[in-house]
């Protein structure tokens, strides 16, 4: 059964997806392991929660933030302000956030 996604594109029932990039369907936990890894891993993530576009983590060692990794992921940008980091990764940060927090 089909249901309506993200601009109206529609989706099959299954795992999360998003048609927010250009209309290509990505895999969310898929997206959400890539972030993980470049967050230093599932043990260095202290607390994450979406926020509009944007994924706000704290985690245990800010050094081992992998920006690259991030980008490659689909970040647009990674502020950081110590121990806290904010990946901006746009529309799809709920979902890939709940993803994140079913893995933890």
């Amino acid at each position: 059964m089909c249901q309506p996604g993200p601009h109206g594109a529609r989706t099959q029932d299954g795992p999360r997806r998003s048609a927010a990039a250009g209309g290509k369907a990505e895999d969310m936990p898929g997206k959400a392991e890539k972030i993980i890894a470049g967050l230093g891993g599932i043990d260095n993530i202290v607390e994450i929660e979406g926020c509009i576009t944007r994924l706000r983590t704290e985690v245990e060692d800010p050094g081992l933030i992998d920006e690259a990794a991030l980008k490659a992921a689909g970040a647009h940008g990674v502020v950081r302000m110590g121990s806290a980091i904010q990946v901006v990764i746009g529309t799809d940060a709920d979902p890939i956030a709940a993803e994140i927090e079913d893995m933890m």
